[in-house]
């Protein structure tokens, strides 16, 4: 071999070690060492010397991830070690109940150490590396066969084609979870709406169509992901426990997850149980549940399978997401806007632990697309603590009695006409800006926590007061006496006063929390926020054009017309100089910056606090002269976790940064 040839195989194999190395930090370690335009040159360069010079290329370069074009279909593979489902549990007596079985078929009484990992929804798969290099994958299949897949996953960048280091088993069959983030399958579907094909039901069916396609060009735009839990081959190489496997499997590259927990009892994977299911919806994947397994492998060895299922391993199945129902009724709501929301009243189930009852259908629009009537059968989805959602309707239960769902012609509330606006075309409105919902609705928004604060402003306070006259503008929650609210059930003369000092200190308001508390139409926290900044006063925008406002950082032409909308309107105007005359005059928050324990830190926040919205805090960092943003790296200098902290919090951990909860936060704010 020549000098050129060698000095450039000595620079393709450099360039792969890099980007490998990269791969890992991004993927396994989750802290990138270096941007991705420099990844991107890095690949780049390889491409162009593999293009050159063919000869030198290898199966395990990177550039080799999607290689082949269409395949015809998807041969056969027989797995060396079957591939068993887990048998189910549903509650913890149920869990405790199969740690009993376990200790009586070892004949043991002290306590037995465990792994639990969180259950992830997606697809099964078992890598083959052989000296380090994939070599082939394959689905699970029916556990004995399954199909070969390998040109597939080559596409998803968190499995890598060649194994670190020089320690690995010879041969090594590993066994892990192929699936989508819920982002990236909000995406895909997006895209399928506008192509009119059919939409993806969860992650797992998104996943597993994924790995179906024949042109691994296209499953690599998906954006798969991949967790490794388990192996059924190490030639070459003994573990004597799952901790250990896990641990060597990072080392060699292998992406694991870092929510993994090593559990000295049953106690500890019941708390490990209990903590996921209610911080399930705070991760960026869907989990149906946790897995827990025997730690030891000599154990394992003594209990041994059954012909379906391991005895040394079980899952705890959070409740279902899930659930189907019938929608027996529409009901109609009318927002602080005059936006008329279809919500379906459905039958009551049950589906991730409570009652579902009611789902919003957001716009005629969605009813459209989806095709739901009165009396169908649906899918419906929750997440989190929200409202569901309905996913599909199950026409194939249809009886013909269903009926479609109209347009109203009449408001539900007033009566007035029903129309639509030119910049909203999916939504129609009710007219009467003196609705009552819609005065209703804007004054609870006017008074929420995030806006004016007013505490005891409530919806049954709000209610009372509207239907007896006594608002009929926001402005007149400053013309209240404790006449008025004495007269209402259930007020004595300390809930009264309560609401009135409320009332009178939220005059001091800034000028942020005034603007969104306004209510207008695409004018939020953020916008609100970054307006107040720029304006300093709420006079100033009677002064400012359309161009004014789109020359603004993050104002659009859509919110630059809705602002000229509202406040060149006759009513604002009258507004804004009643709210002066009752002393409500907010201005933008100001402060000296002078050196403090904020001055040039960065923050990131991540979970809910309860005294401070995220923008609100976000916004007191940047007037004592910091900085937050949104990622996690070692450049953080406060992690402020808030209840319920999700991904970022685990990251932050890891690298070793400062975390912070509220209280703490708010005395670096004492200035």
């Amino acid at each position: 071999m020549d000098d050129k040839s060698e000095r450039i195989i000595k620079e393709m194999n450099a360039l792969r070690q890099r980007i490998r190395n990269a791969d890992y930090r991004y993927y396994v370690l989750s802290d990138p060492e270096i941007s991705d335009k420099e990844y991107d040159d890095l690949l780049k360069r390889l491409q162009a010397l593999e293009r050159d010079y063919p000869r030198f290329v290898t199966v395990d370069s990177p550039t080799q991830r999607v290689s082949g074009g269409l395949s015809g279909s998807f041969m056969p593979v027989k797995h060396t070690l079957r591939m068993l489902s887990l048998d189910n549990t549903y509650s913890i007596d149920e869990v405790g109940s199969w740690e009993s079985k376990v200790k009586r078929l070892l004949k043991a009484d002290s306590n037995i150490d465990y792994t639990a990992e969180l259950k992830v929804d997606g697809v099964s798969c078992a890598l083959l590396y052989e000296r380090g290099v994939l070599v082939m994958a394959a689905t699970r299949g029916d556990g004995e066969t399954g199909e070969n897949i390998t040109a597939n996953i080559k596409t998803i960048k968190s499995i890598p084609l060649r194994l670190r280091g020089d320690t690995y088993p010879q041969a090594f069959e590993v066994r892990g979870e192929i699936y989508m983030d819920k982002a990236e399958l909000a995406a895909l579907n997006k895209e399928r709406l506008k192509s009119e094909e059919s939409l993806f039901a969860n992650p797992r069916n998104a996943a597993s169509g994924s790995l179906k396609l024949l042109d691994p060009a296209l499953v690599a735009r998906r954006n798969l992901k991949c967790f490794i839990h388990s192996f059924g081959v190490s030639k070459g190489y003994t573990f004597t426990n799952h901790t250990d496997f896990l641990k060597q499997s990072k080392n060699w590259g292998l992406r694991v997850n870092s929510h993994n927990r090593y559990c000295k009892t049953l106690s500890e994977v019941i708390a490990y149980c209990r903590e996921w299911q209610e911080k399930r919806d705070k991760l960026e994947y869907e989990i149906d549940g946790v897995v827990i397994k025997v730690n030891d492998y000599a154990l394992r060895t003594v209990l041994g399978d059954t012909l379906k299922s391991p005895r040394w391993a079980v899952a705890y199945k959070f409740p279902a997401h899930q659930a189907t129902t019938v929608v027996e009724h529409i009901e109609l709501s009318v927002g602080r806007t005059g936006i008329i929301t279809p919500v379906a009243i459905l039958r009551p189930v049950a589906c991730a632990g409570v009652t579902i009852t009611r789902s919003t259908l957001h716009n005629f629009d969605e009813i459209k697309r989806l095709d739901v009537r009165v009396g169908d059968r649906v899918l419906i989805e929750r997440a989190g603590e929200v409202i569901p959602k309905i996913i599909k309707v199950i026409t194939s239960q249809r009886t013909g009695a269903e009926k479609k769902i109209k347009i109203p012609a009449y408001c539900p509330v007033c009566k007035a006409r029903v129309a639509k606006t030119k910049d909203e075309e999916v939504c129609w409105y009710c007219v009467n800006p003196d609705c009552p919902a819609q005065l209703k609705r804007s004054l609870l928004h006017f008074a929420s926590r995030r806006a004016m604060d007013i505490e005891g402003l409530g919806e049954s306070v709000v209610t009372a007061l509207v239907e007896k006259g006594a608002i009929k503008s926001l402005a007149d929650i400053y013309k209240l006496t404790d006449h008025d609210l004495l007269s209402l059930p259930l007020f004595a003369k300390k809930k009264a006063e309560n609401l009135l000092m409320a009332i009178v200190n939220s005059k001091q308001c800034s000028l942020a929390r005034f603007i969104y508390g306004l209510g207008i139409k695409h004018i939020g926290e953020k916008a609100a926020t970054t307006l107040a900044g720029h304006v300093k006063r709420i006079e100033r925008f009677f002064e400012l054009t359309r161009e004014d406002l789109q020359g603004i950082r993050e104002i659009g032409p859509i919110m630059a017309d809705s602002l000229i909308n509202f406040f060149s309107s006759d009513s604002a105007k009258s507004l804004i100089t009643e709210f002066r005359n009752l002393g409500l005059q907010p201005k933008e928050e100001t402060r000296l910056i002078k050196k403090n324990s904020i001055t040039g830190k960065i923050f990131v926040f991540t979970g809910e606090m309860e005294n401070l919205s995220r923008i609100q805090a976000q916004r007191a960092v940047e007037l004592l002269g910091g900085k937050w943003v949104s990622t996690i790296s070692r450049n953080v200098d406060f992690v402020v976790a808030g209840k319920a902290a999700g991904s970022k919090y685990q990251k932050a951990k890891e690298l070793g940064l400062q975390i912070i909860d509220e209280a703490a936060f708010q005395k670096l704010l004492e200035v």
